[in-house]
C-alpha cells in the first residue's frame, strides 16, 4: 500500500480550476507590479513603455485567464478571449505610436547609459 498520495491527481476539476485560477491571478498580479515598478525605476521614456506594455499586458492576459476559469461560462469566457485579443492587438501599436511621437521631439531624451541611437531626429536649432 502506498499510503496517503497527495497531490495534484487527488484533486476535483472544481478545486483544481480553483487552483488554477488562484495561480493565474497571483501571476498576473505579480506582472502588473513588476510593470508598476518599471514605470517608477526606469530612466526614461522609452524603457518605461516597454515595462508598462509587455509586463502589464501579460499580467493582464492571466488575469483575464483567471477570470475565464473561475466563471466556467461560455459567454464571459469568449468576452474575456475578446479583451485579451484587443489588448493583445492594441498595446503594442499604441506604445509603438507614442515612442514614434516622442522619437520625433526634440525635447525627449534618451537615458545616458543608452549605447545606441538609432533615431532619426531633426536638427535643433
Amino acid at each position: 500500500m502506498m499510503g496517503n498520495t497527495a497531490g495534484i491527481e487527488n484533486l476535483t476539476g472544481g478545486a483544481l480550476a480553483g487552483v488554477l485560477t488562484a495561480l493565474l491571478l497571483l501571476t498576473g498580479s505579480i506582472f502588473m507590479l513588476v510593470a508598476a515598478v518599471g514605470l517608477v525605476r526606469m530612466p526614461d521614456l522609452f524603457l518605461r513603455m516597454s515595462a508598462a506594455t509587455k509586463a502589464s499586458t501579460l499580467g493582464i492576459l492571466c488575469v483575464l485567464g483567471g477570470a475565464a476559469i473561475h466563471f466556467g461560462d461560455a459567454v464571459v469566457t469568449l468576452r474575456t478571449l475578446a479583451i485579451a485579443l484587443f489588448l493583445y492587438l492594441t498595446a503594442p501599436i499604441a506604445a509603438h505610436m507614442i515612442g514614434r511621437a516622442a522619437s520625433a521631439d526634440p525635447s525627449v531624451r534618451l537615458w545616458e547609459g543608452s549605447v545606441v541611437d538609432e533615431r532619426q531626429r531633426p536638427e535643433v536649432k
